[in-house]
């Protein structure tokens, strides 16, 4: 008879081969009803859209209405009780932990520093003012109206980088808390109400403190929280706000690292999971920095790039989804009066910087 060596069939036909083969094929079967139900929001969310857009434009005038992001959070919550199943947890938990950085790593793609370093230093001066104040203070608020320091970081960083995408990018590194997934669904949807009313109430500002077209770009780019919004305010001024607008918000993404490691080691220093602070962290943040760099020096093929930023925003949205069904209205809605007042603090901040720092260069 002829012995068996490592790799040979009979090892992996082995009882013990089989149970690892199996151990694996069922933890991707527990994890797909979870990522079926967080898709299914998605794409509802996705239909939903241009219908919101429309209802937008018709009550206020607007050129953004409800991002497919805010919509599936929404939807999310609303079915939070069919979620609930344990069936589901698996896959929800996998979407929100692990899509969810690959889908921030990805966002790297949308950034050449060539596009950046064009803004000039005095604007980036004064935008990096801006996220550093509004981050500090968004826990200093909480804290002085007795919110924990973690909804401070997350509604802080939400606000100074580019709404849902840093709060998603920013809870990956945050400490467990029981207010945790309410927390996030507050600020998503707070962030993106704030940023509408921005929309329209900013330029009327911009021209009143007498910017021309380009400082108004700039203020609407450093003070505006989420890309849509600071588009649709920037280019109904003109082309050349518009442009600058959105070089702006780039600038801002490209901080998001930063402001995640900055984060991280805030709680970690603070007696928080180091192993939740530390390790997640680089890696995403790494391969950010490196799709950054890749796409300045347009390494890849223009169609690749765009399957590649398609995956970023699906994956946002299949976490955004799953954050949704996790969390609970009742949860969201005890929150209470103090979480509105903090995320309204921030944005006046950073809104007030903006236009002080931006008004001196001009």
């Amino acid at each position: 008879m002829t012995a068996s060596t490592p790799g040979s069939t009979a090892e992996a036909s082995s009882p013990a081969a089989r149970g690892r083969l199996n151990g694996r094929m069922g933890g991707l079967g527990d994890v797909v009803p979870g990522v079926l139900l967080a898709a299914a929001v998605g794409v509802v969310a996705t239909l939903l859209e241009p219908t919101a857009a429309r209802l937008a434009a018709a009550l206020f005038g607007a050129t953004a209405g409800l991002p497919a992001m805010v919509l599936a959070l929404v939807i999310g919550i609303l079915l939070n009780p069919v979620a609930q199943r344990l069936v589901f947890r698996p896959g929800l938990t996998f979407c929100v932990k692990k899509v969810l950085r690959w889908a921030v790593a990805l966002l790297g793609l949308k950034i050449a520093v060539g596009d950046v370093l064009g803004l000039g230093w005095q604007v980036m001066v004064v935008v990096v003012a801006g996220m550093a104040a509004t981050l500090v203070s968004g826990v200093w608020l909480a804290r002085l109206f007795g919110r924990s320091d973690a909804y401070g970081a997350l509604v802080g960083s939400a606000t100074a980088v580019c709404g849902a995408s840093a709060a998603l990018a920013t809870v990956s590194v945050l400490p467990d808390y029981k207010e945790r997934e309410a927390d996030v669904a507050f600020v998503v949807v707070a962030v993106n109400a704030l940023a509408t009313l921005a929309m329209l109430l900013y330029p009327p500002l911009a021209a009143f403190v007498g910017f021309d077209e380009r400082m108004t770009g700039a203020l609407l780019g450093a003070a505006i929280h989420d890309v849509a919004q600071v588009a649709g305010a920037g280019y109904a001024v003109s082309e050349v706000a518009g442009n600058t607008a959105v070089v702006v918000k780039l600038f801002r993404v490209f901080l998001l690292l930063p402001v995640v490691l900055a984060v991280a080691f805030y709680f970690a220093s603070q007696g928080g999971s180091t192993a939740r602070a530390r390790v997640p962290v680089p890696v995403f943040a790494i391969v950010f920095l490196a799709l950054v760099l890749v796409n300045s020096y347009a390494l890849l093929p223009g169609p690749v790039t765009g399957v590649l930023n398609e995956a970023s925003r699906t994956g946002l949205l299949l976490a955004i989804a799953a954050l949704g069904l996790g969390t609970s209205p009742r949860a969201l809605a005890s929150l209470g009066w103090r979480h509105v007042v903090i995320a309204t603090g921030v944005t006046l901040i950073i809104l007030a910087i903006s236009v002080a720092g931006l008004a001196l260069l001009g």
